[in-house]
């Protein structure tokens, strides 16, 4: 289901009180509008590493409630009459909206919104450290036990931004190939921090998922999409490799699909990507979102020790190589985007032309 900025979501006195599992379609649900974050942002240091980071502090007095849409009226202290007390958790929800990612959180379910749609949800490399940062507020949230990702508009992901691309291709060789590296590196790490991330993330795919966006599904634990949901790389089109979705796509279906999804560089329906395995259940949108909450409530029903070694048993012992070839993907990924070749072919998409290979 598409989610735009407010969308409504139900509450968790109306589960409680039905003994049912949230539907969007509830008359009466919490509009979420804006939240503070932390004062300190998620850098590196000298080596490249990640610095740890504060979690964002959520200011849960700035929410408001409607009973129908445009009629606005302001919260009691917590929403439900209580009185608020320090250290208290009067809120079944709670939001945090950054511009291009926002999180939510339902009982025991967080949802991460990739929040561009004028641009696909594109991935800036700002957005990239926002997602990171998303992901490690959920991590240290307890009572958030499974984590849905999915995007607003029409499109889940389409990979990383092209037309910030193109502004390197004016930098000197020695930089460009530096930024390309770290560019490529924290686009490694997200992927990696996904798959090393102890709770199980379920994608919402409620439209195309291609290039890097394709990485993001990869990267996910379980994957139910819309009919709109076409799966592709088409890097080599543009003159680039897909060096770190590649190790991955091949981890999840195997070497033999996953030559042909790369090479042929091809856009799939969800029906093909469902028949792959790529997908791992295919429902109408308007359910999309509700569905995966719902497949998030089914994971937290798990020990969360239990869970959280099991994902282990599936990266670290099962997928035990994945980790030195993202890393090698990486370099080769971040090689190829130096080259004439994915210069003509991004300009070549960028003007919605055929690209002329050399």
């Amino acid at each position: 289901m598409e989610m735009g900025r407010e969308a409504q979501m139900v509450s968790a006195q109306q589960v409680e009180s039905r003994g049912k599992k949230p539907t969007p379609s509830c008359p009466a649900a919490i509009v979420l509008p804006g939240v503070n974050k932390s004062d300190e942002s998620r850098g590196r240091d000298a080596t490249g590493r990640v610095v740890k980071r504060q979690q964002k502090r959520y200011n849960r007095c700035q929410w408001t409630r409607r009973a129908s849409p445009g009629a606005e009226q302001a919260p009691p202290p917590n929403c439900f009459g209580r009185p608020l007390t320090p250290g208290s958790r009067p809120f079944p929800l709670m939001y945090m909206a950054s511009g291009v990612v926002d999180v939510r959180v339902t009982g025991a379910v967080g949802t991460i919104l990739l929040n561009r749609a004028e641009r696909r949800n594109a991935l800036s490399r700002s957005m990239v450290v926002e997602l990171g940062q998303a992901f490690d507020d959920l991590h240290l949230e307890k009572r958030v036990r499974a984590v849905v990702l999915t995007g607003t508009g029409t499109a889940f992901c389409a990979g990383l931004d092209v037309h910030e691309m193109r502004s390197l291709d004016d930098l000197p060789d020695q930089e460009k190939a530096q930024q390309w590296g770290a560019a490529a590196d924290a686009y490694r790490e997200l992927v990696a921090q996904m798959l090393e991330f102890p709770k199980p993330i379920i994608a919402s795919v409620n439209g195309p998922a291609v290039a890097g966006g394709a990485g993001l599904v990869l990267a996910c634990d379980i994957v139910v999409a819309g009919e709109a949901a076409q799966f592709g790389l088409p890097d080599l089109r543009r003159g680039v490799v897909a060096g770190v979705v590649g190790p991955l796509l091949a981890f999840r279906v195997g070497a033999g699909p996953a030559a042909r999804l790369l090479l042929t560089s091809s856009l799939f329906p969800a029906a093909e990507a469902f028949r792959l395995g790529i997908y791992h259940e295919m429902i109408d949108n308007d359910c999309l979102w509700a569905r995966a909450v719902a497949i998030g409530e089914e994971c937290a029903a798990g020990a969360p020790e239990a869970v959280q070694l099991t994902k282990r048993l599936l990266y670290e012992t099962v997928g035990e190589q994945l980790s030195t070839q993202l890393s090698v993907g990486a370099a080769v990924s971040a090689t190829s985007h130096t080259t004439e070749a994915a210069q003509e072919g991004m300009a070549a998409f960028v003007e919605k032309r055929l690209p002329e290979w050399k």
